[in-house]
C-alpha cells in the first residue's frame, strides 16, 4: 500500500517579494508553534481567526479557498488595489490553494492534506463538511491523529444545529446584546465582530488543550465551539444571580452594576473612564477629588455599601471632572494611583507612545511602495515570540506547489 504524499512543505520566499508584501526581514517561521501542521477550510472571520493565531506563532496554515473571488473576507470593508486590508491582517503567514469542495478530485485533494494535517478548521453550517465528504469522524477513523475544530453559531448539536448564525445573533443570544444598551433604549452592537473572535479564541485554546492531550493518547478528536456559547461563558455572574434570586440584570449604559464606582465621567472635553471600586483605591480616589468624608465613611469601605450608594459617589466624581479636561482628570488620578483613561479612537491607538513601544503597532509594506500599519502579534512571549513571517497570499498562490508536492494534477482553469 503506497504511502500518503507528506505535508507540503512551504517553500522558502525571499524577504522582499516583488509581487507581495515584505513583513518581516526574517521569512523563515518561528514560534511555539513552528512545525504543526494546519489545513484550513474556513472563510470569513471565527474559523480564520482561529487559524491566524496558530499561524502567527509559527504554525504551517494552508488556506483552502473557493475558486472565482475566493474567501469573502477578501473584498469586505476597505479595499485597495482589488484586496481588503483587513485580509493582510487575517491571513498573514498563511498559504492559499484554491479548491472546489464541489468536485471530487478537489475533495480528494483535501483528504491527502488531512492525512497529513494535525489540525483541520471549518466553520461551515453543521452537515457541510458531511455534505462534501469530508466526515470529520471518518477523516478521524482514517487518521487518528487528527484534531479537529468545528466552529457553527450553535453547535453541531440542539434544536438549533441547522439554523444560520452569525456572530451579531450570536452575541444576542449569548446575553450580550441586551446588557450592551442605556436603560430604556435600543440594544446596541459593539462595532466588531466580538462573536466570532470570542469563538475564534475558544477554538484556538481547544487545539491547543487536544495538542497537549495528544501527547498522551497519541489521538486526534473533535472540538465543538459555538458563537453563542463562547459569548455566553463571558458573562461572568449573570446566570448565578438568576438562578440564586431570579434578577435579570438589564443595559446600565456605561456603568458596570454590583461595582462601584466604575463609569464614564463627564468633562470639560470628552469622558474620563475612572474604575475606583477596590477598596483602597476608593480611598485614593476620594481623597484626590477632595472628598475625605466619602474616603472614610465606613459605610463606603466595601463594595456592598458603594452600591448601595452609586448614585451618590457617581455625582461626586462627576462634579470633579465636570469643569475639567480628560488630561487634566487623568494626570490627578494618575498621580493617585486610581485606573483611569480615556475612549481611544483608532487615531489615537495610532498616535499611542506605549502601542508603538508594545510593539502593537507593525508596519507592512505593500506593492507599489505603500505601507499598512496592522495590529502586532499577542499574547507577548518572552522566548519563543511569534511574528509576521510571511504577507497575506494571493489567491491560488500556493495551489501549484502544494499540488506538485502531493503529485497530483492542477485543477481545470
Amino acid at each position: 500500500m503506497q504511502a500518503d504524499p507528506p505535508w507540503p512543505e512551504r517553500p522558502p520566499r525571499p524577504a522582499h517579494d516583488e509581487d507581495a508584501a515584505s513583513v518581516a526581514p526574517d521569512p523563515t517561521p518561528r514560534g511555539p508553534l513552528c512545525g504543526l501542521k494546519v489545513l484550513e477550510l474556513g472563510q470569513l472571520i471565527a474559523g480564520p481567526f482561529a487559524a491566524k493565531t496558530l499561524a502567527d506563532f509559527g504554525a504551517d496554515v494552508i488556506k483552502v479557498e473557493p475558486p472565482g473571488a475566493g474567501d469573502p473576507l477578501r473584498q469586505w470593508r476597505l479595499v485597495q488595489d482589488g484586496t481588503s486590508v483587513w485580509w493582510q491582517v487575517q491571513s498573514r503567514n498563511k498559504r492559499s490553494v484554491v479548491l472546489d469542495l464541489k468536485r471530487d478530485e478537489d475533495v480528494a485533494v483535501v483528504r491527502q492534506l488531512a492525512a497529513n494535517a494535525d489540525v483541520l478548521i471549518e466553520n461551515f453550517r453543521p452537515g457541510a463538511m458531511e455534505s462534501y465528504g469530508l466526515d470529520p469522524q471518518a477523516l478521524l477513523a482514517a487518521h487518528p491523529r487528527l484534531i479537529v475544530l468545528r466552529v457553527s453559531g450553535y453547535g453541531q448539536t440542539g434544536p438549533y444545529r441547522d439554523k444560520p448564525g452569525f456572530g451579531v445573533v450570536a452575541e444576542a443570544m449569548g446575553g450580550l446584546r441586551h446588557l450592551s444598551a442605556e436603560p430604556g433604549r435600543t440594544p446596541v452592537r459593539v462595532g466588531v465582530s466580538l462573536g466570532d473572535t470570542l469563538a475564534a479564541l475558544h477554538g484556538a485554546i481547544g487545539i491547543l488543550m487536544c495538542l497537549h492531550e495528544r501527547h498522551a493518547s497519541g489521538r486526534g478528536q473533535v472540538i465543538d465551539v459555538a458563537l453563542y456559547e463562547s459569548v455566553f461563558n463571558c458573562m461572568e455572574s449573570l446566570l448565578p444571580e438568576y438562578s440564586a434570586a431570579g434578577l435579570v440584570r438589564g443595559p446600565a449604559g456605561s456603568a458596570l452594576p454590583g461595582i462601584a464606582p466604575s463609569n464614564a465621567y463627564l468633562c470639560a472635553d470628552g469622558h474620563a473612564l475612572v474604575a475606583g471600586n477596590g477598596d483602597s483605591i476608593f480611598k485614593r480616589l476620594m481623597a484626590a477629588i477632595a472628598r475625605p468624608d466619602l474616603a472614610s465613611d465606613p459605610a463606603l469601605a466595601h463594595n456592598a455599601g458603594r452600591v448601595a450608594r452609586v448614585d451618590e459617589i457617581d455625582a461626586a466624581i462627576g462634579t470633579f471632572t465636570a469643569p475639567r479636561s480628560v488630561a487634566e482628570v487623568l494626570a490627578v488620578l494618575d498621580a493617585a494611583g486610581v485606573p483611569a483613561g480615556r475612549i481611544y479612537t483608532v487615531a489615537d491607538i495610532a498616535a499611542d507612545p506605549h502601542y508603538q513601544a508594545r510593539g502593537m503597532l507593525q508596519p507592512l509594506a505593500l506593492p507599489g511602495g505603500r505601507t499598512l500599519t496592522v495590529p502586532g502579534i499577542v499574547p507577548l512571549l518572552s522566548r519563543t515570540p511569534g511574528g509576521q513571517h510571511h504577507p497575506a497570499p494571493t489567491l491560488g498562490q500556493d495551489t501549484a506547489d502544494v499540488l506538485q508536492a502531493l503529485r497530483m494534477p492542477a485543477p481545470p482553469g
